[in-house]
């Protein structure tokens, strides 16, 4: 094999078991998953646009692949991603992201949220849930776990969290993960959290929520607290968003009702106001933190704000730049395989900031563009 592919992500999938009986390899599974990749970079979608991908660009795949059997065909794509372990297949790529995932910051935020792929469900089977951990200031995924239903991102969450080194960062998780067990498994992370508190725990918020009415009425009057603010305005269309933001640590007659929470300190208040022409909406929102009041109000502001990342850089790509909701794979594991192959496109196409054009724009230059794939795979596979 070509020493240009003795590197990083083709050096973790070499570690892949291959499924089949050894006598009916035709093709090395190292090349159907690089060919797999670069088709998925650069906008095929389903196993017939991958196979096609392969032939159209055979000679340039020759020149680093062996392909002792030539291109595959679409069968046999479907056939060997149907059957691949998703379990080693995601261990595999967690540990090639955990290379890249050296660049992490201390106090870098790692949103977690979850994703059904929607066209993978079937009449016996609810669609294939996916917990993601996105590191927003660098458009990065450090990890994923699989789940059956959404409501099993609770127990899914922890596992995710074993995954992932986090030690300084700040995990950020919607009201679903607001659990105990989840903030104590990210405190072992050596990592702080911010959680969504919402009416899935009905006593505390109500508690919570009467807190602030004092709070605010009373003007802080000797409580310790710290507020920022921000305004955003998109002029076009004629939008305005104001978001204020309150942090206050946990009062004494509190710490009883919370201590399940490892090293909760703090509690925050953000209130989003939008107004749209004469049309004005509010939302408030509460949070559960470890960080400390001294951190400010900002920083929270800014971790809250960040969340929403893994929503428009993870989630909303993989629907509308890679029609992930559309894809009706459905055999075995390959809608959790082909899934996994998406997320890879999308982290190495995130990774490439060379130009400033969009996610599905630059899978269309890959495609046209080999020099440009090159800049994409950039050091990653070749």
């Amino acid at each position: 094999m070509s020493p240009r592919l003795k590197t990083s992500l083709i050096e973790h999938l070499e570690g892949v078991s291959d499924p089949r009986i050894e006598r009916t390899r035709r093709h090395k599974l190292l090349d159907i998953l690089a060919i797999a990749i670069c088709a998925m970079i650069c906008g095929a979608e389903h196993w017939n646009e991958i196979a096609e991908f392969g032939h159209a660009k055979r000679e340039w795949f020759a020149r680093f692949l062996e392909l002792p059997g030539g291109i595959p065909s679409h069968d046999t794509f479907a056939r060997v991603f149907a059957r691949l372990d998703p379990d080693e297949l995601e261990q595999v790529i967690a540990s090639w992201l955990g290379t890249l995932a050296a660049r992490i910051q201390p106090g870098d935020v790692v949103a977690i949220d979850g994703k059904s792929v929607r066209g993978s469900g079937t009449a016996e089977r609810s669609p294939l849930h996916i917990v993601s951990a996105w590191a927003s200031a660098q458009s990065l995924l450090l990890g994923q776990v699989r789940t059956e239903k959404k409501s099993n991102e609770i127990t899914a969450i922890p596992a995710l969290l074993q995954l992932l080194a986090i030690e300084g960062g700040i995990v950020t998780i919607d009201a679903m993960g607001c659990q105990k067990r989840i903030a104590t498994a990210i405190r072992t992370g050596k990592a702080d959290y911010v959680l969504a508190l919402k009416r899935n725990h009905k006593n505390l918020h109500h508690e919570i929520d009467a807190l602030w009415d004092i709070c605010q009425q009373q003007d802080f009057a000797g409580r310790a607290h710290d507020y920022h603010e921000t305004v955003s305005e998109k002029r076009r269309h004629g939008r305005e968003e104001r978001r204020q933001h309150w942090l206050i640590e946990v009062p004494d007659y509190l710490k009883a009702d919370t201590a399940g929470w490892q090293d909760l300190k703090t509690l925050a208040k953000v209130v989003r106001e939008r107004r749209c022409g004469e049309k004005v909406t509010r939302e408030t929102h509460y949070y559960l933190s470890s960080l400390p009041l001294s951190a400010g109000a900002a920083r929270l502001a800014e971790a809250v704000r960040a969340h929403w990342a893994v929503e428009n850089q993870l989630h909303w790509s993989l629907d509308v730049s890679f029609a992930e909701d559309a894809s009706r794979v459905r055999k075995d594991h390959a809608p959790a395989n082909l899934a996994l192959i998406r997320r890879i496109a999308l982290t190495l196409l995130r990774q490439e900031t060379s130009c400033s054009l969009g996610i599905k724009s630059r899978r269309r230059r890959a495609g046209w563009d080999e020099g440009y794939l090159i800049k994409v795979l950039n050091g990653q596979m070749i």
